[in-house]
């Protein structure tokens, strides 16, 4: 999948666009499709280096999305009302600037 990352702290300039393994959803989680994702003040912060990302979240920016439920754990899909094909929107710990992005179901 297509991702943006972080070559170098600065501004936009800074950004580029790289291949990253397909994320897969675990228990509990469910794959989207990012169809839009937000900028925000933490993400500027990130990309200038004021922000690093919490141990274990990913160094892809982005933590607003809005996309398509694509694959995940049909049994916490099912527990919170969601099915494939629906249109969710998210806030992430990270990884939001990307194709897809993997998302707890609770969020």
């Amino acid at each position: 999948m297509q991702a943006i990352e972080i070559a170098s702290f600065g501004g936009p300039e800074v950004l580029r666009l790289t291949s990253r393994p397909m994320p897969v959803a675990a228990d509990g989680e469910v794959l989207v499709r990012v169809h839009a994702s937000g900028v925000n003040r933490p993400d500027l912060l990130q990309r200038a280096g004021g922000y690093p990302p919490p141990p274990g979240v990913s160094d892809i920016p982005g933590l607003g999305i809005a996309g398509e439920i694509v694959a995940g754990d049909a049994q916490a899909m099912a527990a919170a009302g969601l099915q494939v094909g629906a249109m969710v929107c998210a806030l992430v710990a990270g990884g939001g600037y990307a194709q897809y992005c993997v998302v707890p179901v609770p969020q």
